[in-house]
């Protein structure tokens, strides 16, 4: 009874702490794209070396989260941008990648503004209930103890930030052929349709390194739920790492939710995506695989 007395008092106790802490933590995020899956299969490789150098300020960003007991607001720390990443690149990088971000863990709502081509809007969601599985693996992030923990993470088929080059059949045996010394005749007259040359994964594994030594069950991005701030992730191509933490500032800065942007639910978001993708589709295919517009067309 006195074990059972003293472990409720210990969690009221992280409890009050968690409530009374506030803070931000600095985050460098970078994805990983092969360059052989950069563009069409017939591109030129300097071509590709140059696009993937472009690419680069998209794979290699800072973030910062600022924090209390139960909010939060997750936002780039952006640097001044080189007219090497203006332009078309950057208005299609940008589609693919999300803005503020704003949790309240206590109404399980997420904000999240986004820019798609053009257009302004604002994701009105439920923070996403990973089944997270407490691993006994430990180890350092500078002063900070930090523990394992993994799920399993569902894809939506429109979020591009997670395509990778498809491998088809036809693929496949063209690479034997060709290491067996076979001279592989392409049909020349053939339009290779880039989109389907990519897919996106349907579900990946998150692997998250949380502190309890900062009991709050926030993280980066739209990432939360475990007994401790998540301080390193781990997903598909990305790994994000915590860097600084300054707990408890002096001036505690007010975390507002974001109002930026036409407010739609994830569901009407994903469904204008899809219609996107599908018209750029339609007119690479009109284009005779010369490219189509990157425009919205219509809605308000």
């Amino acid at each position: 009874m006195k074990l059972l007395s003293t472990l409720i008092i210990a969690l009221f106790t992280i409890a009050s702490i968690a409530q009374n802490i506030s803070g931000k933590a600095y985050y460098e995020s970078k994805t990983t794209v092969k360059t052989s899956e950069i563009g069409r299969k017939d591109m030129d490789e300097n071509m590709r070396k140059m696009i993937a150098e472009r690419m680069k300020s998209y794979l290699e960003k800072t973030y910062i989260l600022t924090f209390n007991g139960n909010e939060s607001v997750y936002i780039e720390d952006e640097k001044l941008e080189t007219g090497a990443s203006s332009g078309r690149m950057a208005m299609m990088m940008g589609s693919f990648v999300p803005g503020v971000q704003y949790k309240n863990l206590e109404t399980k709502q997420i904000l999240e503004e986004r820019e798609f081509f053009g257009k302004q809007f604002l994701i009105n969601d439920t923070i996403a209930n990973l089944e997270w599985r407490l691993e006994k693996e430990s180890k350092q992030i500078g002063q900070y103890v930090v523990f394992k923990a993994t799920a399993v993470k569902k894809i939506d088929e429109n979020d591009m930030s997670m395509a990778r080059r498809r491998r088809s059949d036809d693929t496949k045996k063209e690479v034997e052929e060709e290491k067996e010394g076979v001279e592989v005749v392409k049909d020349s007259t053939k339009t290779e349709d880039t989109f389907n040359e990519v897919e996106v994964p349907k579900e990946v594994i998150v692997t998250a390194w949380y502190t309890p030594m900062i009991p709050v069950k926030n993280g980066p991005g739209e990432f939360s739920g475990l007994p401790g701030l998540i301080l390193e992730l781990n997903f598909y191509r990305t790994t994000i790492l915590c860097s600084k933490i300054v707990l408890n500032p002096k001036d505690v800065e007010e975390i507002k939710a974001p109002k930026k942007g036409k407010e739609v639910s994830r569901a009407a978001y994903n469904k204008i995506v899809k219609a996107k993708m599908e018209e750029m589709r339609e007119n690479f295919r009109n284009s005779g695989g010369r490219g189509g517009g990157g425009h919205m067309r219509g809605g308000n």
